[in-house]
């Protein structure tokens, strides 16, 4: 219980911040980058590869959420969780454009909404644990996850670099996010 109180505060300062942000406060700003760039870079790094474009990408991201701060909303998630959402989508169409790949074009309703697909898993937790949790996968599980959210490839991509039918390659990473989603939240459960 304390967790969601503390989330929905969270969410409720985000909620202000952005307003703010949206309503042109070069300051509101600043304390969003002061806030989540470094989770930022390091997911753009991480995606990537090389800082210098990792660097440019948040870049970009930053100035996308100053341009679109009113399409944010507190009710659906975090503003770490859709500004993370810009910074993933602005990376992997970053690598796709290096492959010579069309980019994915703008973000989905879903994301550009704010909704986040781990918030129910990821709240509270810090980078560590989630890579514990990845490590406890099988392998097949592990690498299909890590190329599609971090590799940037689609289903049909991964398929095609396992060489590897594409019902495995959906299978493997439909298994692996159930299976850390229900690690992650037996670590969140409360005990006693």
């Amino acid at each position: 219980m304390v967790v969601c109180a503390v989330a929905g505060e969270a969410v409720g300062e985000d909620g202000a911040l952005m307003a703010r942000v949206a309503s042109g406060d070069v300051a509101a700003l600043g304390v969003l980058y002061d806030l989540y760039a470094g989770q930022a870079l390091g997911l753009a790094r991480r995606i990537l590869g090389d800082p210098g474009r990792a660097e440019e990408v948040v870049q970009d991201a930053f100035v996308a959420a100053w341009r679109r701060a009113a399409s944010y909303n507190a009710d659906r998630g975090a503003a770490r969780a859709w500004l993370l959402g810009i910074v993933h989508h602005r990376a992997i169409d970053r690598l796709r454009v290096g492959r010579g790949l069309p980019p994915t074009g703008e973000l989905p309703e879903s994301l550009e909404a704010g909704v986040d697909v781990w918030r129910e898993v990821s709240a509270g937790l810090d980078r560590r644990r989630i890579v514990e949790a990845l490590r406890t996968l099988p392998a097949v599980q592990r690498e299909a996850i890590d190329l599609a959210f971090f590799g940037g490839l689609t289903q049909v991509e991964i398929a095609e670099r396992l060489d590897q039918p594409l019902g495995t390659v959906k299978g493997r990473i439909r298994l692996g996010l159930t299976k850390l989603r229900r690690l992650l939240a037996e670590e969140m459960a409360p005990t006693g």
